[in-house]
């Protein structure tokens, strides 16, 4: 199992998980409201959307580890585990359309201040990456949702019977 100076690590890289998900979500809300918003923030929040969604295998690898080590009998922890096979597709599905939203907006802006071989910027390129942008805050208020959904199922199995 990994540790840091003797923790688990699964607890540690849970944090960036229940952080940056919502974060990239509140993120994607704020871009999908505002053009320039998204043309000045739109990157910023695809990378914490990245960073979040690549620390959902870490997280689900270090839980699998401590499980094993704790000896894997608890039903809350496999209510957890079950419960956090729902993440990485949504996270996922939330990476992609954020991605593809705010990649289009980019592409736009570039063909209007007149790059070469980039096509013309048209509205319906900008209505294009509002909607991709606001599926994505949708789904990814849906990801911060699973997060909470998930994180109560484990915060029950490490705390339960504990102040009682």
């Amino acid at each position: 199992m990994w540790v840091i100076d003797g923790i688990p690590l699964h607890p540690l890289v849970v944090h960036a998980v229940v952080v940056l998900l919502p974060l990239a979500a509140l993120g994607a809300v704020v871009i999908a409201i505002s053009r320039a918003l998204r043309r000045s923030l739109g990157l910023p929040v695809l990378l914490v959307a990245l960073a979040g969604v690549a620390s959902v295998p870490m997280a689900t690898t270090t839980g699998e580890q401590l499980f094993l080590a704790l000896g894997g009998q608890n039903p809350l922890v496999a209510e957890h585990q079950q419960r956090a096979s729902w993440l990485l597709p949504v996270a996922v599905a939330f990476l992609v359309l954020l991605a593809a939203g705010v990649l289009t907006e980019l592409a736009a802006v570039r063909a209007e201040v007149g790059a070469h071989a980039a096509p013309a910027a048209t509205p319906t390129r900008y209505r294009v990456a509002t909607g991709l942008t606001a599926l994505a805050a949708l789904v990814g208020l849906g990801a911060a949702a699973v997060v909470a959904w998930v994180g109560h199922a484990g915060s029950a199995a490490a705390w339960q019977g504990i102040g009682q």
